[in-house]
């Protein structure tokens, strides 16, 4: 009986061991998984003519679906919408993606044309995509330069917008009004406009883009833990030729250093009035808004169907910080 007993013990104590072996294995192995999530894929990339540019994009999803036009701002580029757009494709949606002017694969056909990053001149790129695409109407959503662009063609182009999302609402820039000084600490916040506006600033940023960038997501963003094989694949939009150009030429306007084009003067005319957006729109405050974050400084610029949405603990890029809420965004707009 005792030795039953004993034999019992030394049993249930091996196997006991076995399992604690076991769990170790298991533990350790575990551990030597652990790391950065794969990057979501978005592709192929494909080119087109449209309007002054060999634009670089992805078309995903159906081809017969609802359409949707996602545009990235500075410093991003198409791949803020990673996972956004597998969540919008899985609903139905075509999902088009671009690369801006000064960005990825997107080049311009004339040597000779001016590297121009005025307002306007976006917005008109994505008209000119549209048509190039024989798309009649779509879905806009942005932020940063791309919501100033979803704005945009809102108030220039409604019969062609079925509606917009718009990280930070109502972008567009009036001329007039970037004349007057803002208070010290809202000033400090645009270090990087006066930077650009000095030739050691352009210089600075041509030599230093990928360092320069990767600080102003740090900032734009301080809460967001991004890897470097996030940022790389980013990073890599940075060099294309007319970057540079383009960036500072959009800065420079904005502050009146830099002429636009006469092309678009008469767009400015339009948007310089302060127009209301009229077509259904959802905006987003986040984290980077500040005090600007429940969206009332700018509710009354939109008179469609209208709702403002905000994301706490999000930083500027929404689409890549918090891809669930932007699509959802986009899904619900639609539905307006």
């Amino acid at each position: 009986m005792k030795r039953t007993q004993s034999r019992r013990k030394f049993l249930g104590a091996a196997a006991l061991g076995l399992a604690s072996t076991q769990m170790s294995f298991t533990g350790a192995f575990a551990s030597l998984r652990v790391g950065p999530a794969p990057l979501t894929p978005l592709g192929p990339i494909k080119q087109i003519n449209a309007g002054p540019l060999n634009v670089g994009y992805v078309d995903a999803g159906p081809a017969d679906g609802p359409v949707v036009i996602l545009l990235h701002g500075w410093p991003y580029d198409i791949y803020s919408y990673a996972d956004v757009v597998p969540l919008l494709t899985a609903k139905g949606y075509r999902v088009i993606v671009p690369w801006l002017r000064g960005y990825g694969t997107t080049r311009f056909l004339d040597a000779n044309t001016i590297r121009n990053g005025q307002q306007s001149a976006f917005a008109a790129d994505t008209l000119a995509l549209m048509d190039a695409l024989s798309i009649k109407k779509a879905i806009i959503g942005g932020f940063d330069w791309g919501a100033r662009g979803a704005d945009i063609m809102a108030l220039l182009w409604p019969d062609r917008v079925k509606g917009i999302v718009s990280v930070s609402g109502y972008l567009v820039v009036n001329l007039e009004a970037n004349k007057q000084p803002l208070p010290p600490r809202a000033e400090l916040g645009w270090w990087y406009q006066y930077y650009f506006a000095t030739e050691r600033g352009r210089v600075g940023y041509d030599r230093n883009r990928h360092d320069f960038n990767k600080l102003i997501w740090k900032l734009a963003s301080p809460k967001w833990d991004f890897d470097d094989a996030t940022y790389e694949r980013t990073a890599a939009a940075f060099d294309n030729p007319d970057h540079v150009a383009i960036v500072i030429h959009n800065y420079r306007w904005r502050l009146s250093l830099a002429p636009g084009e006469p092309q678009y003067d008469e767009h400015e005319r339009t948007l310089a009035t302060g127009p209301a957006i009229t077509v259904p729109a959802i905006t987003i405050g986040s984290d980077f808004d500040g005090a600007n974050v429940d969206g009332t400084a700018y509710a009354r610029k939109f008179t469609g169907k209208y709702e403002h949405r905000i994301l706490n603990g999000i930083g500027h890029n929404v689409p890549q910080e918090a891809p669930q809420a932007f699509a959802q965004a986009i899904i619900d707009v639609d539905k307006f």
